[in-house]
C-alpha cells in the first residue's frame, strides 16, 4: 500500500529548515509519486522534471529530505537503500527474494511500536522496524512453472 500524494509546498520544505530549490521539490515529488525507488530511479524522476542534476546532488537532497523526516530511507538487506514518502507512521515492509519487489506492510497493532520487546533494556522505544522476507506473487508463479 502506498501513501496518498501529498501536495508539495515551498513552506513544507521551509518548515522542516530546508532551502526550496526545483530540485528539492521534484525529488520530493519523485520519491512520494513512487514505490520504494532506489537512487537511480529517483535521478531518472528529477532529470525528467527539471534536467540535469548530479547523482552527488541527489544523494545530497535525500540526506536532506531524509534527515529532515520528510522522506524515509530503508535499506532491506543485501540491497541498495531505497525511499519512500510514506513516513511517521512505523509501517513496515516484506521484500521479495527474487526480484526485490518492496511492499508496505500495516502493523498489525497500529500505533508506534506495534511490537514489544521482550526485553527492552531499559530503552525508550519509539520505533519498531520489521521486514518480512518471501516471494512475491510473480517470483512464486514462476518458481512453481
Amino acid at each position: 500500500m502506498t501513501s496518498p500524494r501529498r501536495p508539495i509546498t515551498a513552506d513544507e520544505l521551509r518548515d522542516a529548515g530546508l532551502r526550496v530549490t526545483a530540485a528539492r521539490v521534484a525529488l520530493l515529488d519523485t520519491v512520494r509519486g513512487g514505490d520504494h525507488l532506489g537512487v537511480e530511479a529517483i535521478a531518472s524522476g528529477v532529470r525528467d522534471r527539471v534536467g540535469h542534476i548530479s547523482l552527488q546532488a541527489v544523494y545530497e537532497a535525500l540526506h536532506a529530505l531524509t534527515a529532515a523526516g520528510l522522506i524515509r530511507r530503508i535499506e532491506p538487506a543485501g540491497s541498495p537503500a531505497r525511499f519512500e514518502g510514506r513516513v511517521g507512521d512505523n509501517h513496515h515492509h516484506v521484500v521479495c527474494r527474487s526480484c526485490g519487489v518492496v511492499a508496505d506492510v500495516d502493523c498489525e497493532v497500529g500505533e508506534a511500536p506495534c511490537l514489544t520487546a521482550s526485553e527492552d533494556h531499559g530503552f525508550t522505544i519509539d520505533e519498531a522496524e520489521v521486514i518480512y522476507w518471501g516471494l512475491c506473487p510473480s517470483c512464486s508463479t514462476a518458481r512453481s512453472s
